[in-house]
């Protein structure tokens, strides 16, 4: 299956915080868009990789998800070396995006900056004829995505661009509460708490996407960095 939008990201969870309202956009407008989570989560002091992988799938039919994979990378001792280079442009081979969305360059939890060099990595090693890699046997072709962004997580990071995503917040957030285990729950209250499962942390992302939303004129919007500097048809397209 083809994809408009691929996200790869290192936890279950990180793309509903990060661009689930960018996602639930371009679905609107007829475009494919699909996750592949590089780990399971397995490391989260709530939950299991189980729970997790139930989770995933839950947010995956909110956001209308073409497809949701996992590549079971283990979670917090990857590292960027080829072997999981690999595994990424498999994934990105097997689902030839136009664009992909990756993890913040530098974060809080410190998986998702070294997600964010394994991710950037693949995808320019996924264009290079002489890596082979397959997909049930088949020899895959060569895939270079034509953007990559990644989104903005815990630690402020000046955006190089930001989407309005106002008419997608209220699914964004359910799409983000389908992970109970990780975030706020009452039913979750005798597990330990964590920086995330605070009532606060939502209230947080909330906040960024008012913050970002404010600079454009709108009430809600995601932001995104991106190492190329980006182009548009017409000065008519900014805002």
């Amino acid at each position: 299956m083809k994809l408009d939008i691929l996200v790869l990201s290192v936890h279950p969870d990180d793309a509903e915080l990060g661009c689930a309202g960018t996602l639930l956009k371009h679905i609107a407008e007829g475009k494919k868009a699909g996750i592949v989570d590089l780990t399971r989560g397995e490391l989260g002091t709530r939950g299991s990789a189980e729970i997790r992988d139930a989770e995933a799938a839950k947010s995956a039919e909110i956001l209308g998800l073409s497809v949701r994979d996992n590549l079971a990378i283990p979670d917090g001792f990857f590292t960027n070396t080829q072997e999981y280079q690999l595994k990424v442009i498999q994934a990105i081979r097997k689902y030839q995006p136009e664009i992909i969305i990756g993890n913040a360059k530098h974060d809080r939890h410190p998986d998702h900056g070294r997600a964010h060099q394994l991710i950037d990595t693949a995808a320019f090693l996924s264009g290079l004829r002489k890596i082979e890699t397959y997909d049930n046997g088949v020899l895959q072709e060569p895939w270079r995505a034509n953007i990559l962004l990644s989104f903005i997580q815990d630690e402020y990071i000046k955006p190089d661009i930001i989407v309005d995503v106002t008419d997608h917040w209220d699914k964004k957030v359910e799409s983000i509460k389908a992970f109970g285990s990780q975030f706020f729950n009452p039913e979750w209250e005798e597990e330990p708490q964590t920086y995330i499962s605070s009532p606060g942390f939502i209230e947080g992302i909330e906040g960024r996407a008012r913050e970002f939303g404010k600079i454009i004129g709108v009430t809600y919007a995601e932001g995104f960095t991106t190492r190329r500097i980006l182009g548009v048809n017409s000065l008519f397209d900014l805002r």
